[in-house]
């Protein structure tokens, strides 16, 4: 008796733990269920969640960016990419652009040499340390534009084709009014911080598109170490302040940026199977994370597009006839390569052509445009691309016609 009593006196002391225990397991069990089920609901209606979050931490850290296909014009990737912000030296592209296009029409050569101003010589931030009274070519203040960012090589190129930065700066936003850009006004053409000197990533990125255009710019922005005043007492070591161009595969270009106003900002440029992309980063905290950033935004384009070339600018895309030309005929072809951005997941698609040709008159120059070829895809416009000629052709004279018709009777009779 005394042994049951001992047994019911143990029991009812212990029976509170085990119902609390129990209690405090099958709450456990309904919390992890319920964590479960949240779990499964929100995979459900938020599908695709953990993409997004990973796109924006593509540059978490930058104000804006864009990526853009170059050949396309598309953009893959955008933020905050028509907030008007100080983007500091990568000003300088409009300015290379200008330059590139005066040595093109001949205007100007890469020979030619420019004596550095005082004004020009007393710049300050980046730059080449060049000297008052100071003799050096077109090629080498390029090349210190390109390489070293370089403020007194650019006022230098600058008072040296318009003769003063005033006039070259009109220059520099006209050519951004051409480009039909809305977001950019630029007060000087070096960059360095000024009120109301402002343009966005979208414009930097089809700033970008446009001086690639030159294809002459590659050979100065992919070298990351060169040497100006050779052979001489002041010799100057230059190394490119865009460190992608060493360390990023493909990469070979194209512009830095730092001032305290715009921060760290970068427009980078890499090619990889037949794809180039531009990367727009800006208002980046230091130099590190504005390379990381842009590398992870080129990273993202070619691990998920590609580039589908549908007609090469070799390609002759068709033959006009003319009858009073010293030629019976011209060839037309692409300017660029045509080139359409798919998800590298997708094979199939049926694209159309639409060609357009000016009116043509004689006589036509070897790259002389001529038309476009335009790329559809169900009615959408994909790419656009002028057409030039391959051809030289020029007007016969009447006394030409005269004898070229002449010579075409007695060939009808011989035959």
């Amino acid at each position: 008796m005394k042994k049951l009593i001992c047994l019911l006196l143990v029991f009812g002391m212990l029976f509170p733990y085990y119902v609390y225990a129990e209690e405090q397991q099958q709450e456990q069990v309904q919390q992890q269920e319920q964590s479960e089920n949240q779990k499964q609901e929100q995979n459900q209606t938020t599908e695709g969640t953990d993409n997004t979050k990973s796109m924006e931490e593509l540059i978490a850290n930058a104000k804006a960016g864009v990526l853009m296909e170059q050949s396309t014009g598309e953009i893959i990737y955008k933020k905050n990419m028509d907030e008007q912000l100080a983007v500091a030296s990568m000003t300088k592209m409009v300015a290379q652009t200008i330059i590139l296009e005066h040595i093109e029409s001949g205007k100007i050569k890469w020979e030619d040499v420019v004596t550095v101003s005082k004004n020009a010589a007393g710049m300050g931030g980046s730059q080449i340390y060049l000297t008052e009274g100071e003799k050096m070519s077109v090629k080498d203040l390029f090349k210190g534009i390109s390489m070293a960012s370089g403020n007194d090589a650019t006022l230098a190129m600058a008072e040296y084709i318009a003769g003063t930065e005033q006039k070259f700066v009109e220059l520099m936003n006209q050519k951004v009014k051409e480009l039909g850009l809305k977001n950019t006004v630029f007060k000087n053409c070096t960059g360095l911080d000024e009120e109301g000197h402002v343009s966005s990533a979208y414009d930097m990125a089809i700033i970008a598109r446009n001086l690639l255009m030159h294809e002459k710019i590659l050979d100065f922005s992919s070298v990351y170490e060169d040497y100006l005043r050779q052979n001489t007492e002041n010799q100057f070591w230059l190394v490119n302040t865009n460190k992608l161009v060493r360390f990023y595969d493909g990469a070979d270009g194209l512009k830095t940026g730092h001032t305290d106003a715009a921060g760290y900002c970068l427009a980078a440029t890499a090619k990889k199977d037949n794809m180039r992309l531009i990367a727009i980063v800006l208002g980046e905290e230091n130099s590190k994370v504005r390379n990381s950033e842009a590398m992870s935004l080129l990273d993202y384009g070619f691990n998920t597009k590609k580039i589908a070339i549908l007609k090469k600018k070799s390609d002759v895309v068709k033959e006009i006839k003319f009858d009073k030309g010293d030629k019976d005929k011209i060839k037309i072809s692409p300017k660029y390569d045509v080139g359409i951005l798919q998800d590298k997941t997708t094979n199939k698609h049926e694209y159309t052509y639409d060609i357009k040709l000016n009116e043509l008159t004689l006589p036509i120059k070897v790259g002389d445009k001529l038309g476009t070829i335009t790329v559809k895809e169900k009615n959408k416009k994909l790419n656009e691309v002028d057409l030039v000629s391959r051809t030289n052709i020029k007007k016969l004279s009447y006394m030409e016609l005269l004898i070229e018709n002449i010579k075409n009777s007695i060939m009808g009779i011989v035959i």
